[in-house]
């Protein structure tokens, strides 16, 4: 049992290239899990009027300001509960946990969408999603093809969302738009940190951690489609 045990916490960049593309495809499973959950969770809260209406009642002011730190909190929370822990449930849990969170902060924003085709079509949202998956796929192939250690993006990305989030705040306090130039900006942040998430899951994760690397990857892909919809309503 011991011996079983240590052979599933190897590092995935010591192992073999076939257990290697099993930790992908088992990551990207997840990934591809989290994302189809996310669609329904948020199909659900659509249906859910008191869930929808107390979404978009806490998009103005401080009320928004409470919302981004609760959600910051919970995303802090479900991170360190995939990362600190060896157990398969806590990592589901922690996925669990933030795809409810990212699935209710998107409410506001995809009624945002939605309300700019008069049939209710999902236009926007398709090319925000194509845009999104596109950018993600080539971002990815570039770090599983060359095995490139982008470790070194962790201080920048760091540094640029910390000062992004100040804005963030700075602009629901004194009641300022951040435009589009800062919506740009946060594309290139999010595809940093897909760079990033994916150098991790090829060095950096053991092979028993494919879900707590989904929740990374699934992060940031999120992230990314964020902005890109934002900049597609802003458009």
């Amino acid at each position: 049992m011991k011996n079983h045990q240590s052979a599933n916490t190897h590092m995935v960049s010591t192992l073999t290239e076939t257990e290697r593309a099993i930790f992908y495809r088992k990551t990207y499973t997840h990934l591809a899990g989290a994302v189809l959950l996310f669609v329904v969770v948020e199909t659900l809260f659509f249906q859910i009027p008191f869930v929808l209406n107390f979404a978009l009642s806490l998009t103005e002011g401080y009320s928004w300001l409470i919302m981004l730190g609760a959600f910051l909190f919970i995303t802090n929370y479900a991170e360190r509960l995939a990362l600190k822990s060896d157990d398969n449930t806590m990592h589901y849990l922690a996925l669990l946990l933030y795809i409810v969170a990212e699935a209710f902060i998107f409410i506001p924003l995809i009624f945002i969408a939605l309300s700019f085709t008069e049939d209710g079509s999902f236009n926007i949202l398709n090319q925000a999603a194509i845009m999104t998956l596109s950018l993600f796929t080539g971002l990815s192939a570039i770090v599983l093809l060359t095995r490139k250690d982008f470790s070194f993006l962790k201080s920048i990305l760091a540094v640029g969302f910390a000062i992004a989030l100040g804005l963030i705040v700075a602009g629901i306090l004194f009641g300022f738009n951040l435009g589009l130039l800062f919506s740009a900006v946060m594309v290139i942040l999010a595809s940093g940190s897909i760079l990033y998430q994916t150098s991790n899951l090829v060095h950096k994760y053991k092979s028993n951690q494919y879900v707590a690397a989904s929740l990374g990857l699934f992060a940031s892909l999120m992230l990314l489609f964020w902005y890109i919809l934002n900049i597609h309503v802003s458009d």
